[in-house]
């Protein structure tokens, strides 16, 4: 199984795995809030998001004081990425907030950032999916966000979508939507997820070949 530290540890992982098979292990181990809503989803559906988390705490805002820089934060954890990190802003799932359009597309892309996830609402989509940078959004609007909310802090634990998010963390995003793995069970979870795959691999070709579901699941016990 590959190691963070291994070169093709997170090409490994996003070729093999998928969120579906990292969320039924993250259950199997008692973690059972680590995907995140259902309406959390990908501005296009072919992107898949793998990486380790950047996070970035908004709050909602009224107005901008005389002289103030409302996007001070926004900035300083944008010219900060370092490859394969992943912009995680959790907006508590404000009607209010778009905090990522394309030129922060642009400027993470340019660092060699992974992605981004918002539970807050994106913008300027067609840029977005024309530069093929996985961002998954709580919805879309053309809003804003100054005057309407700001970053607090960055690269703290923060709460995106129901799921609790500490720096580093691993997050994946695919068609079925995103989950986390919290650092601390990553090599435990990745293990049991390439061995599912294994045997879901095996499950499938003998399902193709004819056999009943029962057996093959009484044989490995996946479904």
């Amino acid at each position: 199984m590959p190691k963070r530290t291994d070169d093709d540890f997170l090409p490994q992982v996003r070729a093999r795995l998928y969120a579906a098979v990292l969320s039924d292990v993250l259950d199997e181990i008692g973690l059972r809030r680590q995907a995140m809503s259902p309406r959390i989803r990908p501005l296009d559906d072919e992107r898949v998001l793998v990486g380790f988390a950047r996070t970035g705490l908004f709050r909602e805002v009224y107005h901008v004081s005389k002289g103030e820089n409302p996007y001070e934060l926004e900035i300083r954890i944008l010219d900060d990425l370092r490859p394969n990190d992943v912009v995680v802003f959790g907006c508590g799932g404000s009607s209010r907030i778009a905090p990522w359009g394309e030129l922060l597309t642009t400027a993470a892309r340019a660092r060699g950032a992974a992605g981004a996830v918002t539970d807050g609402f994106v913008r300027d989509v067609r840029g977005i999916r024309a530069a093929k940078f996985p961002v998954f959004h709580g919805g879309i609007a053309p809003l804003d966000s100054k005057g309407r909310g700001k970053v607090a802090d960055i690269d703290v634990p923060i709460e995106c979508a129901g799921v609790r998010i500490e720096p580093g963390d691993l997050v994946f995003g695919d068609v079925d939507g995103v989950v986390v793995v919290p650092r601390r069970v990553e090599d435990e979870v990745l293990a049991r997820a390439f061995a599912k795959v294994d045997s879901e691999n095996t499950t499938r070709d003998e399902l193709l070949r004819g056999a009943k579901l029962k057996d093959v699941f009484d044989r490995y016990g996946v479904l």
